[in-house]
């Protein structure tokens, strides 16, 4: 063990990584350093509890903290996250070394915390109760050393309020709080000033920014623009949108702002009706195809992906077979698919008609299918044409074959992995560089480039 130094395991969503970066930021501004698990004197598990078995993992991952320290009393070890907010002080008896205990919003009280824990070895704190309005952090990336990565994630709220059936989001990461739009652009410029070129924003249900008390009057389609006009900006990209929240502006924003990426994460969750209603997302599927058409009219070639959940109580074969037929209509390029669970607290917990596990998997393996064939005819797609694109290069692919020029990976605007062979001897990632495309394959694209790196 190394005095100050830290580690941060993180689990979950892009949302509990950027809470880790930023953690890790704010303690290497306190003069701290990051280190392998064995030789941290402070571990940090970044916990998520939205699919099942969350706390076994938490449990075998403290176990395995306690394996590699060999218990040591020294390393003060922290849980974070949705699985501390579940749990709390729990923790303290369930593990020796736990001392920390931080929930959603107690995650900015963090860096101090650890700071007085380890002034004081026989003290333990948890950080549990929800604030009423959004608490900016220490140590934002302004003041990190280096340069920024290219493509930087700004949290502009917490938390949700739209209580979906079988979500425990509000429970774990509370009512939704907007952060300030003036904080908020006063961070994507200083990510700017440090190198970064595409910036994407975070939150539980972005398009509901500056919707709830703790917002300064300014719509989420308002933020976009002020974003977008920021120097220095290649790219902007969000994550998640509520399809209900989804209104005329946000749509018109794809057609109107060339900073905005054209692709669209867009949670679905399930093509029947009965099932949107028993899950109580409050749209329909008429609802939602009017939306997809929408998106397209203001932007073509918008590409578009979605989240789905099979299995949920009282599921029948018909309303899976909706499913199917909403992501036809909707021509997803990808999604994310899961079997549903019961989480503790979330309303769905206590529906009747549960789906035998059996059943259940058979319609993940058929959706996922599906899924395959949509998604590599979009990508064949971008073959028609002989297609045209940008990269952000990110860094040297793994696709390089022995003798051939270095092959570097970058993401396109619709965010798909593209792999193009560049001049050896030159760090090109953060650049931008025009390719065609030239092959597909079955998640990501081939291309030769056809200007100089910028």
């Amino acid at each position: 063990m190394t005095e100050r130094t830290y580690h941060i395991m993180t689990f979950g969503c892009q949302m509990n990584v950027h809470d880790s970066q930023w953690l890790g930021r704010a303690l290497t501004a306190r003069g701290f350093m990051e280190a392998p698990l064995e030789e941290a004197q402070v571990v940090v598990v970044n916990t998520c509890s939205v699919r099942e078995k969350p706390e076994q993992k938490v449990m075998s991952a403290l176990g395995r903290i306690r394996q590699v320290t060999g218990g040591n009393p020294d390393v003060l070890v922290g849980v974070a996250g949705c699985v501390a907010q579940q749990l709390g002080e729990a923790f303290f008896t369930k593990e020796s070394q736990v001392r920390l205990v931080a929930g959603s919003d107690g995650i900015s009280g963090a860096p101090a915390a650890i700071e007085r824990l380890l002034e004081e070895p026989g003290l333990k704190l948890s950080l549990l109760d929800f604030t009423s309005h959004y608490a900016e952090r220490e140590a934002g990336p302004e003041t990190a050393e280096g340069p920024s990565d290219p493509v930087a994630y700004i949290n502009i709220m917490q938390g949700c309020d739209n209580f979906c059936a079988y979500c425990i989001v509000p429970f774990t990461r509370g009512r939704q709080k907007s952060r300030s739009s003036t904080a908020i652009l006063e961070e994507c410029q200083a990510v700017l000033d440090k190198g970064a070129r595409e910036i994407s924003l975070l939150g539980q249900n972005v398009n509901a920014f500056g919707q709830d008390k703790s917002g300064d009057g300014t719509s989420f389609a308002q933020l976009l623009r002020q974003i977008a006009a920021l120097p220095g900006l290649e790219r902007l990209r969000y994550v998640t949108p509520h399809p209900k929240d989804m209104g005329p502006e946000d749509i018109a924003a794809f057609a109107e702002l060339p900073q905005l990426c054209p692709r669209l994460h867009l949670p679905l969750q399930a093509g029947s009706d009965a099932i949107l209603k028993s899950m109580r997302r409050r749209y329909d599927s008429t609802t939602f195809l009017q939306l997809v058409e929408a998106l397209r009219a203001a932007r073509p070639d918008i590409a578009l992906s979605t989240d789905l959940i099979v299995g949920f109580p009282g599921e029948t074969e018909d309303d899976f077979q909706a499913t199917l037929d909403m992501m036809r209509a909707c021509d997803f390029m990808s999604s994310f698919s899961f079997i549903y669970s019961d989480r503790p607290g979330a309303r769905a917990a206590l529906f009747p008609d549960k789906i035998p596990a059996e059943v259940a998997q058979d319609r993940l393996m058929r959706l996922q299918a599906l899924q395959d064939e949509l998604g590599a005819r979009w990508l064949v797609g971008r073959l028609d044409g002989q297609a045209q694109s940008t990269l952000l290069l990110e860094g040297p692919s793994p696709k390089t074959s022995e003798g051939q020029e270095p092959s570097w990976q970058g993401r396109d605007p619709y965010g798909v992995p593209v792999h193009v062979p560049l001049p050896a001897g030159i760090d090109h990632t953060g650049r931008l560089v025009q390719v065609t495309v030239t092959e597909a394959k079955k998640h990501s694209l081939m291309a030769v480039r056809t200007g100089e790196p910028w």
